[in-house]
C-alpha cells in the first residue's frame, strides 16, 4: 500500500472517530494525534473536504478554530486485511472481516459464484479461498444467483489482480471499503447498471509454513505457547502477513511425548525477498525460547502439498520415524530443516498444513479424507 493511500486511511480514522465521540474535529486535534504540523493536516483537511469525506461545521473565527466532521461514520471498512499468496499457478486469497456475519456471506456467495476460485474455506473471520490463474465468468444478480463472485485472478509484475463481480452490499463493499483493507494497494471499479466490476491489487506473496516440535520437557514450556509467541513476533517484522497457528497430533504412543505428543506450525504471508530473513529470525526465536535442547523447526514454501509429503506427515502419526528419515524427505521436497531430535515432528507439522482442526487434533482419522484447498 502507497504511504498517501496509508496516510489517508490514518486521518479518515481519526477524524471519524472523533467525529463519533465529540461530534467534532480540530486540525489540533488530528495534528496531535497524528505527530505532524498542522499545515499538513490541514492541507488532507482541505483534499478531504473536495472528496466529500469532511464537512466545514464551523468556521474559524478569530482564535476559535474551525470545527469539521467525518461526513460519515460507518466503519471505513468491514475489511480488516486483504492479501495473496502465490505457488505456481494457484493463489490463496485471504480476507480477514471485521463481523464473522459478513465473513459467512462471502464465504456462501463466493462458493455458490465459483467462477476462478476453486475452493472457499472459513475460519472465524478468516475467509481463505483457493483460485487458478484466468477468468471464469459469473452471472450476479438477486437469489438464488450469488450476490458476489470472483471472476478472475491474474499475477503480473509482482502483484495479484483479483477481478471481483457483485451487486448491493457486496458492490458498497468494493467501492468504498476494500481499498481501506490492510494489504490493498489499489481498487479499481466500473458500473454496467446495478453490477459493479471492480479490480483488486495486492502483492503476490510468498507463503511460508513452520513447523515446530519438542521445545518443552515434562513440567515446563508448551510447543503449541512458543509457537503462538513465534507467530506473534515475526507478525510484527517488515514484510509479513500472519495467517494462523495451528495444532496437530502426531503418535500418541511415542515413547516420552508430552500432552499426548502435538506439534505445531504457523503460517505467513511474506514479501519473497524477506523469506530468508524470516527464517533466520524464526531460528533465533525458537532457539533462544525453547526449553528443550532437542527444538526443531521447519520451514517450506508454498501452500500445495504433494501426496508423498502428506504421506511423511501420516507416517508420524501411526509409526516411529527417524531423524535420518526426516532429513531425506526435507531434501527431497526442498524443506529447511533446523535443530535436534524435533525436526522429526517439525516436518510433520508442514506436511499436514492445509487440513481441517478436527483431523489435525485427531491422529486416527485417515489425513486424505480430510478438507485440503485445490484437491
Amino acid at each position: 500500500m502507497s504511504r498517501v493511500l496509508e496516510r489517508r486511511i490514518e486521518y479518515l480514522r481519526l477524524m471519524r472517530q472523533a467525529t463519533l465521540e465529540r461530534g467534532y474535529f480540530t486540525v489540533v486535534n488530528i495534528a496531535e494525534a497524528t505527530k505532524t504540523p498542522r499545515s499538513t493536516v490541514q492541507d488532507w483537511v482541505n483534499r478531504l473536504i473536495e472528496e466529500g469525506c469532511v464537512l466545514v461545521t464551523e468556521e474559524q473565527r478569530g482564535r476559535h478554530a474551525a470545527r469539521y466532521a467525518a461526513s460519515s461514520v460507518m466503519p471505513e471498512s468491514a475489511c480488516r486485511r486483504v492479501f495473496t499468496t502465490v505457488d505456481g499457478d494457484e493463489v490463496e486469497i485471504y480476507h480477514e472481516c471485521m463481523s464473522g456475519g459478513c465473513a459467512a456471506f462471502c464465504e456462501f456467495h463466493h462458493a455458490r459464484a465459483g467462477g476462478a476460485l476453486q475452493s472457499v474455506h472459513r475460519d472465524g473471520t478468516l475467509l481463505r479461498e483457493r483460485a487458478g490463474l484466468g477468468r471464469r465468468e459469473v452471472a450476479v444478480g438477486l437469489d438464488p444467483a450469488p450476490a458476489v463472485g470472483i471472476v478472475g485472478v491474474f499475477h503480473e509484475d509482482g502483484c495479484i489482480l483479483q477481478q471481483i463481480r457483485c451487486i448491493g452490499g457486496p458492490a458498497y463493499s468494493l467501492t468504498d471499503m476494500m481499498s481501506f483493507a490492510e494489504g490493498v494497494c489499489g481498487v479499481t471499479v466500473r458500473r454496467e447498471g446495478a453490477v459493479v466490476e471492480g479490480e483488486v491489487v495486492t502483492r503476490a506473496l510468498a507463503y511460508v509454513a513452520v513447523g515446530i516440535d519438542d521445545t518443552d520437557v515434562e513440567g515446563e514450556g508448551a510447543t503449541f505457547a512458543l509457537a503462538l509467541a513465534l507467530l506473534q513476533h515475526l507478525a510484527k517484522l517488515d514484510g509479513v502477513m500472519p495467517i494462523g497457528h495451528r495444532v496437530a497430533m502426531l503418535n500418541p504412543r511415542l515413547e516420552g511425548a508430552t500432552a499426548g505428543n502435538s506439534c505445531s506450525y504457523i503460517e505467513l504471508a511474506v514479501e519473497p525477498e524477506r523469506v530468508p530473513q524470516i527464517e533466520e529470525a524464526a531460528v533465533r526465536f525458537v532457539a533462544g525460547e525453547a526449553v528443550s535442547v532437542e527444538w526443531g523447526i521447519a520451514v517450506r514454501q508454498g501452500f500445495r502439498t504433494p501426496g508423498a509429503l502428506r504421506a511423511y506427515g501420516r507416517s508420524a502419526r501411526e509409526t516411529v520415524l527417524t531423524r535420518e528419515a526426516a532429513e531425506a524427505a526435507a531434501e527431497r521436497f526442498g524443506i529447511r530443516l533446523h535443530g535436534g531430535r524435533g525436526i522429526i515432528g517439525a516436518l510433520a507439522a508442514v506436511a499436514l498444513i492445509g487440513l481441517p482442526h478436527d483431523v489435525l487434533l485427531d491422529p486416527g482419522q485417515d489425513v486424505c479424507t480430510g478438507w485440503e484447498p485445490g484437491e
